[in-house]
Formats: C-alpha cells, sequence, structure tokens
C-alpha cells in the first residue's frame, strides 16, 4: 500500500505539472506561434543532448548507490564532482563553437545553452539523491513547483513582449527553485557529511560507466526525432511535432511514476537476494504500466484533431502524429519497466545493450524516414525502435528473474477502453452534427472528462485486482 500511495503522489504531482506545462505551450504556440516553439524546443533539444555528456549516467548512479544505504553523502559529493568538471568542459565547447551552435537554433542562443544547462543538471542530481533516499514522492511534488514557476514567469514575460528570451528565464528560475528547496531536504537527511574517498568515485563510475545509456535512451526517446527533424524541416513543423509530443507525455507519466518507486524498493530488495519478491514488483508494475496509455492512445485517436487545435488551427494537422506518439509511448511505458527491474538487480550492462538497441535503430530509422515522410516518419521510427528495444529487454530479463506477464489484467484495460472509445465516438458525432457546445477546448474538456469516467467505472467493474488496488490506496 505505501507503494502505491508514493507512486500515486508522484504521479498526482507530475500529472499537474504536466498540466501547467500544458498550458505554457499552449501560450507559446499561440503567441509565438508553430516556428516560436519550433525554436524553443530545438533549444531543448540541444540541453538533453549535451545533458548526456556532463551527467555520464552520474544521476543514475547517485541514486543506486544513496539507495543502498552506506556512505550517502560521500557518493552524493562524488557524483556532483564528476558531473560539475564535465559541465565546465561542455560548457566551455559550446561557448568556444557560438556560431555553428545559433546556425543549427536560428537564434542567437549559445550562451542561454549553457545557463540551461547548468540549472538542468542540478536539477536531476537532486532528484537522484531524493530518489535514493526513498523521497520519489517529494522529488514528484517538485514538479508542478519547477513547472509552476517556469510556467508563470514564461506567460507573464511573453505578455510583457520578451519573446523566446522569457522562455528561457522561465525555464531557469522554475528549475534554480527546486535545487534550493531539494538541496535543503537532502543535507536535513544526509548521515554525517564526509568527505569522498578513492573507492567512491570508483563505485559511481563503475555504475555510471552502464549506467550513462540509460540517460541517452531516455534523451534519443525524447529528442532523436526532433533533433533529426531540424536537419529536414521547418521550425513550424517541428512546433507542431512537438504540440502532439506534450500530449503524449500526459499519458507516459504514470508508468515513469510506478517505475521511479520502485526501483529503490527493488534495488533494496535485490541487495538482499530477495530475487522472487523482485519479480512480484515487477509483474505489478506491468500489470499497470498501461493504467492511463492504453485508453489514452484509444482516446487521442477519435479526438487527435481537436486536442492539437488547443494550440491553434495550424496544430491540427499532426493528428496523425499523435496517435503514432502515443503508440511509441504506450510501448515505451512496458519497455521502462523492464529496463529499470534490470538497473534495480545491478544489471545495469543488461539495461546498456537494451538502451543501446534502441538508440541505434532510432538513428538509423530517423534518418532513413523523415527526408520522405517528414514528421510522420519521426513517428513512426521512435515507435518501431522502442518496440525492437522492448523484445530484447523481455529476453535479457528473463534469463535474469521468473516472471510472468499479467496478460489478462492488461486485456481488462483494453476492453474499458474499447466501450470508453465506442461512448466518446458517439458524443463526438453529436457535437459535431448538432454544435451543442461550439467552443472546442470545453467540447474536449468535457469529452475527456466522460471518457475517463467510463473507462475507470467500466476497469473498477471488471477488474478485482484493480478494485483492491484502489480500495488500498484511496479508499483507506
Amino acid at each position: 500500500m505505501r507503494l502505491g500511495q508514493t507512486s500515486l503522489i508522484h504521479f498526482a504531482s507530475r500529472f499537474l505539472a504536466s498540466i501547467l506545462g500544458f498550458i505554457s505551450t499552449v501560450f507559446i504556440g499561440r503567441i509565438l506561434g508553430s516556428s516560436g516553439l519550433g525554436t524553443y524546443y530545438l533549444v531543448l533539444s540541444m540541453i538533453a543532448w549535451l545533458g548526456v555528456i556532463t551527467k555520464f549516467g552520474v544521476p543514475g548512479a547517485v541514486t543506486k548507490r544513496v539507495s543502498e544505504g552506506e556512505s550517502q553523502s560521500a557518493h552524493t559529493i562524488a557524483g556532483i564532482s564528476i558531473s560539475t568538471g564535465l559541465f565546465i568542459i561542455v560548457a566551455g565547447c559550446v561557448l568556444i563553437f557560438r556560431d555553428p551552435v545559433n546556425n543549427y537554433i536560428g537564434y542567437p542562443a549559445a550562451e542561454f545553452v549553457v545557463l540551461l544547462l547548468f540549472v538542468n543538471i542540478a536539477q536531476t542530481l537532486v532528484n537522484a539523491v531524493l530518489k535514493g533516499q526513498q523521497l520519489v514522492h517529494i522529488s514528484g511534488i517538485f514538479n508542478p513547483i519547477r513547472t509552476g514557476t517556469r510556467s508563470v514567469v514564461q506567460i507573464t514575460a511573453l505578455f510583457a513582449g520578451l519573446g523566446i528570451i522569457g522562455l528561457f528565464a522561465g525555464y531557469a528560475i522554475g528549475y534554480a527553485l527546486v535545487v534550493v528547496l531539494g538541496t535543503y531536504i537532502i543535507v536535513r537527511k544526509l548521515d554525517q557529511i564526509s568527505v569522498p574517498r578513492r573507492t567512491h568515485f570508483q563505485s559511481i563510475f563503475s555504475y555510471a560507466k552502464f549506467s550513462w545509456i540509460g540517460s541517452l535512451r531516455s534523451r534519443a526517446f525524447n529528442w532523436v526525432d526532433v533533433s533529426i527533424l531540424g536537419f529536414f524541416v521547418s521550425t513550424s513543423l517541428i512546433g507542431i511535432y512537438t504540440a502532439a509530443w506534450n500530449i503524449a507525455v500526459f499519458l507516459i507519466l504514470f508508468g515513469g511514476s510506478l517505475s521511479q518507486t520502485l526501483f529503490p524498493e527493488m534495488s533494496s530488495l535485490s541487495a538482499e537476494n530477495a530475487q522472487e519478491q523482485v519479480g512480484d514488483l515487477f509483474e505489478t508494475s506491468l500489470a499497470f504500466a498501461g493504467l492511463i496509455l492504453i485508453p489514452g492512445l484509444v482516446g487521442a485517436t477519435i479526438l487527435g484533431e481537436r486536442l492539437l487545435q488547443v494550440y491553434g488551427d495550424e496544430f491540427s494537422q499532426g493528428a496523425v502524429v499523435l496517435s503514432v506518439l502515443i503508440i511509441a509511448t504506450l510501448i515505451q511505458g512496458y519497455q521502462r519497466q523492464f529496463t529499470t527491474t534490470l538497473n534495480a538487480i545491478d544489471r545495469p550492462d543488461l539495461s546498456f545493450r537494451v538502451n543501446a538497441v534502441f538508440i541505434i535503430g532510432n538513428v538509423i530509422l530517423n534518418v532513413s524516414i523523415i527526408p520522405f515522410y517528414d514528421i510522420v516518419g519521426a513517428a513512426a521510427a521512435t515507435a518501431a525502435s522502442v518496440a525492437i528495444s522492448l523484445s530484447v529487454a523481455y529476453i535479457l530479463l528473463s534469463s535474469q528473474i521468473e516472471f510472468s506477464v499479467p496478460t489478462h489484467e492488461i486485456a481488462k484495460q483494453w476492453v474499458a477502453a474499447g466501450l470508453m472509445g465506442v461512448v466518446v465516438y458517439i458524443g463526438l458525432s453529436l457535437e459535431e452534427t448538432y454544435s451543442l457546445i461550439g467552443i472546442n477546448i470545453v467540447a474536449v474538456l468535457i469529452l475527456v472528462g466522460l471518457g475517463t469516467t467510463v473507462y475507470f467505472t467500466t476497469l473498477f467493474v471488471i477488474s478485482a485486482r484493480f478494485q483492491t488496488t484502489v480500495k488500498d490506496n484511496i479508499l483507506m
């Protein structure tokens, strides 16, 4: 029950953060247009890729070592030291090569890239320590604080006429705030502060040398397509693509919260050689990984154009892209549970192989397909590559622990989503035929609310496991 409640708190926090981010993105799209939104996300994609180099798997290693309960402060300081050194090198390169950086982005943003990279790294390290201390719910609560602050500053700056510079300022302020708050909590909970020795650096590096590709995989899933699109299509199309991606991101939040909550628990059990219990937790994660993604795919396929029109009429052409991206996030939702478990049982080398397959496949497919199919090709390439990596992950984890896929529970989620889809489709048809509401965003919210109610009510009736979970974690 504790794990379920922690997952719900973390998910609710991230969901609120995404709502706030969505609102901010809508304002950006409506005020700066798809081109301005595309420029902003090109900067974020560059920060994501540079972050892979500067972090080099250190946050994942810090979470793992801190979660083991020994020399927490020494491991934390060792991790921060490594990332700081890497940041200085990367920041120097960005400033030296500022002209190519600015030409790629189409905006003089090199100095802003360095600033945003710094606050991004600091926030990631703070989150890593909190997760290792099994304070996942606290790190989750920081998400809406960060995003809310960022959104308020960005929207205010847009109305003040600061344009893209205001977007960068909001990003920096939002991240810096949670770094300060998180550091305060960490210092209070850490054991006696101790200077790291060589063994602590080696311990961080021994895990990071494999786990860094997990960060690279995450960045590849989120940013390979955007980065490659930057070479082939206009910033306007990139803006449409990222608007669709922002909607898809809503649906993967719960699976991410589940995996982050279970990781320190699995890691602790694995350290005690309780492999059977690790397998049970993994099966639980699979049972609920698609809880929101499955109905999300059905609903977005029906309401895709209307959802994207919230950003502006020009964005509605991304409806097909939205459906394909949600398929990708659905597959990713399950794949993430596999790689999280591999890392938790201290087999980052196997997780490395899974992630390497995804990254290589994603790059090859994106480069091959985007020139011919633009943003639809980018979405399809991401979905195909993550599907391949899921197959590899299944094979590798099967060789380490015993588990069974809860197919019956997943099937019940599809049944509930199917009934939901019928109701939403009928509601949409009536609204379009008789213009019952007229205002698009109001109609979308009503249909989404109706679909959500039908889905969860149906699932509660047909799934005893879901009933038990709700009663244990919500109704008590």
